[in-house]
């Protein structure tokens, strides 16, 4: 097998490692595809050295088939088309004992705490592997995961149809959110300043307008004879993206941040206040997210054609990566992993 293997700061090995049986309890799984996400791209840079460590195998967003089974696992076959949920909560601190162990403090979420899916062959806890159906392709799968954190995100803000939602950020969960939400019957705008995000936004059918040229405030307020959106989602990670989500919503409008701001910002708590504006929170996914986002991705309702910009080869990582950290006309970048299990 092949495995991707993180050595510091802009700088990948792709090994030739023996294949390990699956332990009582996994299922050994034949990667097929794996997505390089916004996590990936911080870990690439070295941002996160403290919790990912010299010769770490990273990657949680990937399709695959079974290709063994361990001791003490039932109902799969091999072959079988299949996706992971990579994250293992405790089952024993507050949240997981509240019920909430999609933010367990103790998570290990594989391909950061734990090995992750750019290797050929992964072994994986059988109760975190979701089945695909067979006429999914594994190309559009691989898609899966973030589907499931825009569904997560929608499902917290509580949108109804009919609403007016407005999502800030343009990147790939921004335009996934923004799907998930016009599906469920909101009408939806999206605010991106990068004119190739924009344009994919049009081509998958959404609403996107340029922040620089257009006042999101002054549009939504126009279409909501002054009332305002009922959901924003903030996924810039930005402190112009926050204060656009805020003064865009109407009276107990929701905010839902999305986006990781990795220092504090300025909000404007009188509006809040005013207003009687409601934040949330949204971290990760839950099981039924997951199930949800293969529904919708096998139904059609993602246009995965347009949000995959390309697929590279396994021994072409590092420049998988630089194409992705130069941005401009990318979106998803898959790592084909087809023929490299041996």
């Amino acid at each position: 097998m092949e495995a991707v293997v993180y050595r510091g700061a802009r700088k990948f090995e792709v090994e030739d490692r023996a294949a390990e049986p699956p332990e009582p309890g996994q299922l050994a799984i034949e990667v097929a595809y794996t997505g390089i996400c916004g996590t990936d791209l911080h870990i690439y840079h070295g941002d996160m050295d403290a919790r990912v460590g010299p010769s770490a195998i990273i990657g949680h967003e990937m399709s695959g088939r079974v290709a063994a089974i361990g001791q003490d696992v039932t109902g799969w076959s091999v072959g079988e088309p299949v996706t992971v949920m990579p994250t293992r909560s405790c089952g024993r601190c507050a949240a997981c004992q509240r019920g909430n162990s999609h933010v367990c403090h103790a998570m290990n979420f594989l391909g950061i705490d734990s090995p992750g899916a750019m290797q050929s062959i992964w072994n994986v806890p059988a109760d975190l592997v979701l089945a695909l159906p067979d006429a999914l392709p594994l190309h559009d799968a691989a898609l899966v995961e973030p589907v499931a954190v825009a569904v997560h995100d929608v499902r917290r803000s509580g949108l109804g149809a009919d609403d007016y939602a407005v999502v800030v950020g343009g990147g790939p969960v921004g335009v996934l959110i923004a799907l998930v939400a016009q599906h469920a019957g909101a009408k939806v705008v999206l605010v991106e300043p990068n004119p190739f995000r924009r344009s994919v936004a049009r081509q998958v059918g959404l609403e996107a307008v340029d922040p620089q040229m257009v006042d999101a405030v002054a549009l939504v307020n126009e279409r909501t004879g002054g009332a305002g959106a009922d959901v924003a989602f903030e996924v810039s990670g930005s402190a112009a993206g926050v204060e656009t989500a805020v003064d865009v919503l109407t009276t107990r409008g929701r905010l839902v941040l999305v986006g990781i701001h990795t220092q504090p910002r300025p909000v404007n708590l009188h509006r809040f206040f005013w207003r009687e504006l409601e934040l949330f929170g949204a971290r990760l996914y839950q099981r039924d997210d997951v199930a949800e986002a293969i529904r919708l991705v096998a139904a059609g309702a993602i246009p995965t054609t347009q949000l995959i910009s390309g697929t590279m080869p396994v021994h072409a990582v590092e420049a998988a990566f630089a194409v992705l950290e130069r941005g401009g006309g990318v979106m998803k970048v898959l790592l084909d992993w087809r023929g490299t299990a041996r």
